[in-house]
């Protein structure tokens, strides 16, 4: 769950800090649990892509809809990774691999820093079969 590009120790601060909401958008799907979710995003986030060629725009509700608690069989197998991650003062953006199974997911955040920590404003991510 740790930067590819670089070592954490590579990190700055504020790039560590930011990577805090990612952090748990790994464990929400680690373990199959909304309530990481729901940490990690703002609630006015809304989760973007192109299924099947039609535009979808899923508000964060609803994406959690999608988590069961029950971890993926594969779970031990899976691979996620924060491939870069920028920031400039109070926002950022980030491109993360989520490499399940048979689909590879490349996920791209804008997020804030607000009040209460780093949130993940939103996310447009696509999906892709695993290159062997």
């Amino acid at each position: 769950m740790t930067p590819s590009t670089s070592s954490r120790s590579e990190l700055t601060a504020e790039q560590l800090a930011a990577c805090a909401p990612i952090e748990q958008y790994f464990f929400g799907h680690a373990h199959d649990d909304a309530s990481y979710m729901r940490q990690a995003f703002l609630p006015s986030a809304h989760i973007e892509s192109m299924r099947e060629g039609v535009f979808t725009s899923w508000p964060l509700n609803v994406y959690c809809e999608r988590f069961g608690g029950k971890p993926a069989a594969d779970e031990a197998t899976r691979r996620r990774s924060i491939d870069w991650i920028e920031v400039a003062g109070t926002a950022a953006s980030a491109r993360v691999t989520l490499v399940h199974g048979a689909i590879t997911f490349t996920d791209y955040f804008v997020l804030l820093q607000t009040q209460d920590g780093w949130k993940i404003a939103n996310k447009a991510f696509v999906g892709q079969p695993t290159q062997a």
